[in-house]
């Protein structure tokens, strides 16, 4: 019984010990794994190790790109410094005319210019011309004449008229006929249609522009019916006579236009957009090649002349010499006064920045300029208020924009970095 025993005992234990053999791996194969550690561990440190260089790579570019970028944005603005002022030699100040004065706040007489013509005054003038359809026999005046009220000028034809002066004959014999009877004679009916068929020949006459004189001849004579002379109603001088004898001419159309020269018109173009206050009576001074005139404003348009883009201001001046005629072309100037100081520069004085602004050029010191920024205000004539500027700072009257140029050159980046 115990050495049965002893035998289980003894065969349990030699299958342990077979389980632990088994589970134990081969020499071979023990080989194999610690090969396989190997190669993992190996794999996993170069990973690691390519990642941590990455890493620096990155982190190097990163750096280098954030200097470079640093280092242009330093580059550009020591550039856009150098951009903003320019120092010139004496030699230079000299050959580029640069003059430098003190801004000083003054009250400015300034005058405003404008191109003008001399105009015949259109209410003092007159345009003799035919009533009706007219042919032309004889002229009495020309080109050039001084002539008088109720002197001769034309003398035309029209068959209109011949029948007008027919009318007129027959109806001022009735009408003489009638009123020597008497109202009674004759009765309401016939003195008052006599009258007023009289009344209406005599009006179709001088509605014709037969004169006084001539229409009276007629009632003497009837050698002259269909002629008509048209006579002077204004005195003055013929400015223009475009027509021949012998033409036949429309009613209404213009043979003569006669104008007292005495008191003529300038007609002055403004801008459109001028915002200056010429209230009547505002006075100006109208110059020619020669001579000088006062004139004052007496109309202001408020429409604006569509062949010019103008706004035309009418002036009246006085020409008792006749030294100016319509058609002269003339300098209208208009003269101001600031109400107060003000601080002002040629308009030479201003440049344009590259942004756009206007700038005018401080001297920092001799020699150096810089561009500083402005506002502009009013035009005072041949000046310009600036307004952003302090009284006393020198600046660049002369020579601008050879500043200017120079600054921009010193601006320019060959390689266009």
């Amino acid at each position: 019984m115990n050495q049965k025993i002893t035998l289980l005992l003894l065969a349990a234990l030699s299958f342990q010990f077979n389980q632990v053999i088994a589970s134990e791996p081969s020499k071979k194969e023990q080989d194999l794994i610690e090969h396989k550690h190997a190669e993992d561990s190996h794999g996993k440190d170069e990973h690691e190790h390519a990642g941590d260089s990455l890493g620096e790579d990155e982190h190097a570019e990163d750096s280098h790109g954030k200097d470079e970028h640093e280092h242009a944005e330093d580059s550009h603005g020591e550039d856009e410094h150098e951009k903003k002022e320019t120092t010139l030699t004496n030699e230079q100040l000299q050959l580029a005319g640069i003059k430098v004065f003190a801004l000083i706040p003054e009250t400015l007489n300034y005058q405003v210019y404008a191109p003008g013509e001399i105009k015949a005054n259109g209410y003092t003038s007159y345009m003799v011309s035919p009533r009706v359809d007219s042919v032309v026999l004889k002229r009495h005046a020309s080109l050039g004449d001084h002539i008088a009220i109720g002197q001769p000028l034309v003398t035309l034809f029209s068959e209109s008229v011949a029948e007008a002066q027919a009318q007129y004959q027959i109806a001022v014999g009735e009408w003489l006929r009638v009123k020597r009877l008497g109202r009674k004679a004759v009765g309401d009916k016939r003195y008052l249609s006599s009258k007023s068929e009289h009344n209406a020949a005599l009006g179709r006459l001088r509605a014709y522009g037969l004169s006084a004189n001539a229409i009276e001849s007629l009632q003497k004579s009837e050698k002259s019916l269909g002629k008509y002379t048209l006579s002077a109603d204004v005195n003055g001088i013929v400015l223009t006579d475009d027509f021949h004898q012998g033409q036949r001419v429309n009613a209404g159309e213009a043979l003569m236009i006669v104008a007292d020269e005495k008191e003529l018109w300038v007609e002055a173009r403004l801008p459109a957009n001028s915002r200056l206050s010429l209230p009547k009576g505002f006075t100006a001074i109208v110059q020619t090649e020669t001579d000088s005139f006062e004139a004052t404003v007496s109309q202001e348009a408020h429409t604006i002349e569509p062949a010019t883009r103008t706004r035309i201001v009418r002036l009246t001046i006085q020409n008792d010499a006749h030294r100016l005629h319509p058609g002269l072309f003339v300098n209208v100037f208009f003269k101001f006064k600031t109400d107060s100081a003000v601080i002002a520069v040629p308009e030479t004085a201003l440049m344009r920045s590259s942004d756009g602004d206007w700038v005018v050029f401080v001297e920092k010191s001799r020699g150096k300029f810089e561009p500083h920024e402005v506002t502009l205000g009013r035009s005072l004539g041949k000046l310009r208020e600036v307004i952003g500027v302090r009284a006393g700072t020198r600046v660049v009257m002369e020579g601008a924009f050879f500043v200017a140029s120079q600054i921009a050159k010193g601006g320019f980046d060959p390689h266009n970095h």
